[in-house]
């Protein structure tokens, strides 16, 4: 099999990567007229829909996050479903919602979890820190198996991929994802507010970014058709190639991350033997690779090389290194220096 291209690979079901990834490029084309100067967060987001992974977003208010995700469920062709993260928001207010008809008798209405059944496609948790640790709680299983029980029954989501973000402004009645539940996420990615003159200029004196709903509606239906994207990750994920010095590779960036002093990392006033309280578990080694593949087969090869894995440590990774309580408070700073330092000192292939 070539290193280069992806163009004649086809499997034996016959899902063909080479038309795939020209859909995804289209994909990402509009997307990127819907969401101006976020090229590197539309790119992620790509991969993460064909690393069949969740998103965390990060970000200032007002940047186009839901925006972003309309758009992309419109491109996906599935249903969307939004939640509001309230205080008084309980695990059954997410199934179902109750209330007096107009002949008197109570009626039970499925909510925004079941409401698509199987063609929920994406599921944004606007300001999840502000629900309570008992919502968290069945978010994390519909994350974890795409499935609930409700009224006697399992509901299965096979298409599903879940985003939420964090309100990261107020601090009153919220409540912070744990560990664990961060971990569940596949990424974490920024979307902060474009530095580009000429795209802020667009943003707030062009009038077609003024109204959200008909930018939405200018993107094409169902680019990527959300019922194969399973069969088509699990392809990408069996087709796209690792070589020995590659894996190497990875498995010393593993090792350094979780043991800085041992390659040479310093850190101004941190000490760096007592910096790395855990993480960088299996699993998000497992999820760095996932998506590392994907970003190779996007770039049309058909073997992951450094680069890849540089492009989304970041943030496939990032928030999955915690550190001890005493250097939390410093978490941004401090992180992205060790992930800087970690591709100095690690020897590449």
């Amino acid at each position: 099999m070539s290193r280069e291209s992806v163009t004649a690979v086809r499997d034996s079901e016959g899902i063909d990567l080479s038309a795939w990834r020209q859909r995804a490029l289209e994909f990402e084309r509009e997307l990127n007229k819907v969401v101006v100067g976020q090229r590197p967060v539309v790119r992620l987001l790509t991969i993460a829909i064909f690393a069949r992974g969740h998103v965390l977003l990060e970000g200032d208010v007002g940047v186009g996050k839901t925006t972003l995700l309309r758009a992309a469920a419109r491109g996906l062709g599935g249903a969307y479903e939004r939640v509001e993260g309230t205080i008084d928001l309980m695990p059954a207010d997410m199934i179902y919602h109750t209330y007096i008809g107009e002949d008197g008798r109570p009626r039970v209405e499925p909510g925004p979890v079941i409401r698509y059944g199987s063609d929920l496609t994406i599921f944004f948790f606007n300001e999840i820190n502000r629900a309570r640790p008992q919502v968290h709680s069945l978010l994390l299983r519909l994350m974890a198996e795409r499935s609930i029980t409700a009224f006697n029954r399992e509901y299965y989501f096979p298409y599903l991929l879940v985003f939420a973000d964090r309100n990261r402004i107020e601090r009153e009645e919220t409540f912070e994802l744990p560990a664990a539940a961060r971990d569940r996420f596949l990424m974490e990615i920024n979307i902060s507010t474009p530095a580009d003159q000429e795209v802020r200029r667009q943003l707030a004196f062009d009038a077609r970014f003024h109204d959200s709903d008909k930018l939405i509606h200018a993107v094409p239906e169902s680019i990527l058709d959300h019922k194969a994207l399973p069969k088509v990750a699990a392809v990408i994920q069996e087709t796209i190639e690792t070589s020995p010095d590659l894996e190497r590779y990875t498995l010393d960036l593993w090792e350094a991350v979780r043991n800085p002093a041992s390659v040479g990392i310093e850190i101004p006033d941190v000490e760096m033997g007592r910096l790395i309280a855990g993480g960088a578990s299996p699993r998000g080694m497992s999820y760095l690779l996932r998506a590392a593949r994907v970003a190779a087969w996007l770039d049309n090869r058909t073997m992951v090389v450094p680069e890849d894995l540089r492009s989304v440590y970041f943030v496939t990774m990032a928030h999955r290194i915690f550190f001890d309580p005493i250097y939390e408070l410093r978490r941004e700073p401090i992180v992205r220096e060790l992930c800087r330092q970690l591709f100095e000192r690690v020897p590449a292939p």
